[in-house]
Formats: C-alpha cells, sequence, structure tokens
C-alpha cells in the first residue's frame, strides 16, 4: 500500500475531490494548511506573504490503484502556475482499524 499526500491550491478542491470520486476513491483525509514552495511566497505590491494557504490530501491506496488515483490528483489539481502543489509518496506498512483493532494490511 501507499500513503499519498498532495499539496495544492485551495481553489481546485472541488476538481481534485471530483476527480478522485469518478475514479472510485472516495476515502481521503483532508487539511487546511499553510506553506511556501522555491518561490518562498508571493508579492503582491508592497505586501509579501512568506507563507500561502494551501490543502492537503492524504489518501492511502493498494499498489494496483496508485496510478489511476495519482492521474485523478494531477488532472484535478493542475493549472500549470507555479504553485500548483507536490505530491510525496510513501509506503504503508501497516494500518490497524481502531475500532475493532484489525489489521487492515
Amino acid at each position: 500500500m501507499k500513503m499519498i499526500r498532495c499539496v495544492i491550491r485551495p481553489e481546485k478542491e472541488q476538481d481534485v475531490v471530483k476527480n478522485l470520486e469518478k475514479s472510485g476513491f472516495t476515502a481521503l483525509t483532508k487539511v487546511d494548511v499553510l506553506g511556501r514552495g522555491k518561490q518562498k511566497g508571493i508579492q503582491v505590491g508592497s505586501a509579501r506573504y512568506d507563507e500561502l494557504a494551501k490543502t492537503m490530501y492524504m489518501i492511502v491506496v493498494e499498489d494496483e490503484e496508485f496510478p489511476r488515483c495519482m492521474d485523478a490528483l494531477k488532472t484535478g489539481a493542475r493549472t500549470g502556475n507555479p504553485g500548483d502543489g507536490k505530491i510525496f509518496v510513501t509506503e504503508v506498512d501497516e494500518a490497524i482499524t481502531i475500532r475493532t483493532g484489525e489489521k487492515v494490511l
């Protein structure tokens, strides 16, 4: 299994969720975050914003579902401009359902 953390522009939230649902991914965790990338924030007139509002999704998928999920995320989040976001992928060694104590893997 893989955990995908996807940091995107907040205005692309609905597009990402729609794409995920169309592709069969309904389970996700969403977190509102602040951050910056290589641009180190943005300059608007005389005001400098070092940290920008972003949205982070965390999704765990089976290895065979991974390419389909990545396509849904990239298509939904992309504007073609700097600041579209990043996707981070890690292996999941173990998952446990809290209510039952059952191992998912």
